[in-house]
């Protein structure tokens, strides 16, 4: 009950449950079920989104946020969006049972459940299983304006952050890295938090710093309107060997103005991945995710932070990179996504 409460509390903050939605929850707590949604920093794109759709999931038929006679939450669940330190944490969380459900990179998911990449010698998490491809993750390599370095090679012998122990950031940063001839020794290599590299950066403790995330993401927003920012570009034929030699990547740009005066680059993505376990029932994973693509949602969604807003039913098995679980199977072949 304490962690429960802990977890309830934290959501509250971010509006997954409004009064109206307690109200018509069963009166009994038996007839309650708590779904956790692990996600990532507080700054960072995962948390909103994971309140966005806690709400939606958490709101049945006579809720405030649910219009009477229309597609609503799953009755008797309270979903909650819990903050986490990011990808390979939310794997080990979700595999352990701690956590119903969470957002991984493609990546991340990838290698986890076959035993490859960062996973090789370990064992397969071969218990987690897709709900969901939500949105591209656009990696942002992100320095102060006027500071010279213009390449990735240009972080030789700089401060750079590669985000913390346990994130996606990080695996990611890597990779990058050693695409362009570095490795960490070659660089002055800090593993700060999303919730601290921006001040890092502000106070210039770091020269630069890697994120991994849907744009616009609210720290580098922070950063752009105040010390002002450049983006770096992962491109040329270092980026292009990436994309062949890893199928997880894609080639990506963010635009010009998604940051208050900063011009746009190329870069590389990979897809956020809702993941649960195999040990989740098929009649909950099919009721979570008949609530994820109904019209309520899709008006949380569209109203809230703007990566909500390429959530799309369409794009729901793209990059999925491990099976989906059977409850999600059977309405995405429900629904004509996959032939029968």
């Amino acid at each position: 009950m304490i962690a429960d409460s802990m977890i309830g509390r934290r959501s509250f903050l971010t509006g997954t449950l409004g009064a109206a939605g307690l109200a018509a929850l069963p009166a009994h707590a038996e007839d309650i079920t708590f779904f956790r949604i692990v996600t990532g920093g507080t700054v960072g794109t995962y948390f909103p989104i994971g309140g966005l759709i806690a709400n939606a999931l958490s709101n049945p038929p006579g809720s405030r946020l649910c219009e009477e006679g229309g597609s609503c939450g799953v009755p008797g669940l309270v979903a909650t969006s819990v903050a986490s330190n990011g990808s390979v944490a939310n794997v080990a969380t979700i595999a352990s049972g701690s956590a119903q459900s969470g957002f991984v990179q493609s990546d991340i998911a990838y290698w986890a459940f076959n035993g490859t990449g960062i996973y090789e010698g370990r064992p397969k998490v071969d218990s987690l299983r897709a709900i969901a491809n939500l949105f591209p993750e656009s990696v942002h390599l992100v320095v102060r304006k006027g500071s010279g370095i213009d390449s990735v090679r240009d972080l030789r012998g700089k401060r750079v952050s590669l985000d913390e122990s346990g994130s996606g950031t990080l695996v990611d940063a890597r990779l990058i890295l050693a695409a362009y001839g570095l490795t960490e020794r070659d660089i002055k290599a800090q593993y700060l938090p999303a919730q601290r590299v921006a001040d890092s950066l502000k106070d210039g403790t770091i020269d630069a710093f890697f994120n991994v995330s849907g744009w616009p993401q609210s720290a580098i927003i922070d950063l752009a309107g105040t010390v002002g920012i450049d983006l770096v570009p992962i491109a040329g034929p270092e980026a292009e060997k990436l994309v062949k030699q890893y199928s997880f990547f894609t080639d990506d740009v963010i635009p010009d103005e998604a940051y208050k005066a900063v011009s746009g680059v190329k870069t590389l993505s990979v897809h956020a991945l809702w993941l649960t376990s195999s040990k989740q029932s098929a009649d909950l994973i099919y009721k979570v995710t008949a609530a994820l693509w109904n019209d309520n949602t899709r008006r949380l969604l569209d109203s809230g932070h703007v990566k909500g807003q390429v959530i799309r039913l369409q794009t729901a098995l793209t990059g999925v990179s491990i099976p989906l679980h059977e409850g999600a199977e059977k309405f995405y072949k429900e629904r004509g996504l996959i032939k029968r």
